[in-house]
């Protein structure tokens, strides 16, 4: 099992000397950009169910399938599109797992993936303006909108006793959809938001977006940015003007990158991403454990569940046909069918197979709703003795 599982870096490779009959999936990740950190892993995640499905044997009558990386940036979506493009008339990729960020995978969705009619399905995008986008059935999201996460933020923030908080978001269709989001439900529930203001990726010095932040007050400054990009500037000017020493990180600011750089300045701060507890989650961790991977790295599990979803969509169709497998996501994605888990693909290929039905669950407790996307669940996370440390989900 452990030697199938670690084939994962080969998937990648194997692209350039795919065989007529292979079927092959763009990920279509933000390999460069303010989210680079994350990409591994949710690459790592999307090729663990590639190489699970392969090692099978059982999709599609023996087709294999590889995988085809495309750069987005995360936040450029001329590059994005570019990338998505190449995947689909060059490479001729049957699905998109990805993309990454909001604004451009709504540029992708509308400039690349609707002309040419080919699904996409992001483990990571949560722009509320995504549930209404036009999208003809081909696109669908496995974590949740973030008009849940706001819901998520206000609750965590009033459970620890905080009323008043400031908040500063990247300017981008991500950042202020979570940030305005946020701020309603925080309102709702009797909170202040002192401020509400964004700020440009890419800058060198945030002391003066900081400075007003502190001059509006707020016990706990509200972070919704990239890891790699502006967030980590804000947190480096707060902390060394000491305007603020207890921050919230939503999923943008989860990753590796933050324990490593802040973990030892921001303790007692706190945050959340989408993850799910559960026996899903606990196999996809044993999984991903062989495979040399973190499987609680932001959106790696929602990733292998976006993988998944599109090979069992087509095993069930019949077809690596976009136009025909798109029917079929909702329906194996939910109730009825025997729960399929991580682990669990090649048995779910040969229900299918024989006409049975499948409750995808997956590795992120995955249900998707009327506008292809999953409520969700979040793993709630905080800064002790410099680590990021589960302390519940929701």
């Amino acid at each position: 099992m452990k030697k199938l599982l670690m084939a994962t870096a080969a998937t990648a490779l194997m692209a350039g000397a795919a065989h007529a009959e292979d079927v092959k999936l763009g990920i279509l990740l933000g390999f460069t950009g303010p989210l680079e950190s994350l990409s591994p892993n949710m690459a790592n995640g999307a090729n663990l169910a590639v190489d699970e499905i392969n090692a099978s044997g059982k999709f599609l009558e023996g087709q294999k399938v590889v995988t085809v990386k495309g750069d987005t940036g995360c936040t450029d979506s001329n590059l994005a599109v570019q990338s998505a493009e190449r995947l689909i008339t060059s490479d001729g990729v049957k699905g998109i797992i990805g993309g990454m960020c909001s604004g451009e995978t709504g540029a992708v969705l509308q400039n690349a993936a609707l002309p040419n009619g080919v699904v996409m399905i992001s483990p990571s995008a949560t722009s509320p303006g995504l549930s209404t986008v036009e999208d003809n059935g081909l696109f669908f999201r496995t974590s949740p909108s973030d008009a849940r996460q706001g819901e998520v933020m206000a609750d965590i923030l009033k459970e620890r006793g905080f009323d008043t908080v400031a908040v500063t978001y990247t300017n981008n269709d991500y950042g202020k959809g979570l940030a305005d989001s946020f701020a309603e439900a925080f309102k709702e529930q009797g909170g202040t938001v002192t401020m509400n203001s964004a700020h440009e990726d890419g800058k060198a010095d945030y002391s003066a977006e900081v400075g007003a932040l502190a001059s509006a007050g707020g016990d706990v400054l509200v972070v919704v940015g990239y890891i790699d990009q502006g967030g980590a500037g804000i947190i480096k000017a707060a902390l060394d003007s000491g305007a603020f020493d207890t921050f919230m990180f939503p999923d943008g600011m989860v990753s590796e990158t933050l324990e490593k750089n802040f973990g030892s300045m921001t303790e007692g701060s706190f945050g959340q991403h989408p993850n799910a507890p559960g026996d899903g989650a606990d196999k996809f961790r044993e999984m991903s454990a062989e495979a040399g991977f973190d499987s609680t790295s932001a959106f790696a599990a929602e990733s292998y569940d976006a993988a998944a979803l599109i090979l069992l969509a087509m095993q069930a169709a019949g077809s690596t046909d976009p136009s025909v497998y798109k029917e079929k996501i909702m329906d194996i994605a939910n109730a009825p069918g025997e729960e399929i888990l991580p682990g669990d693909l090649g048995h779910a290929l040969e229900i299918l197979k024989d006409g049975g039905d499948i409750d995808y669950v997956g590795a992120a407790a995955i249900e998707l709703v009327g506008n292809g996307e999953t409520a969700g669940s979040y793993r709630e996370i905080e800064i002790k003795d410099g680590r990021m440390e589960t302390v519940g989900y929701r």
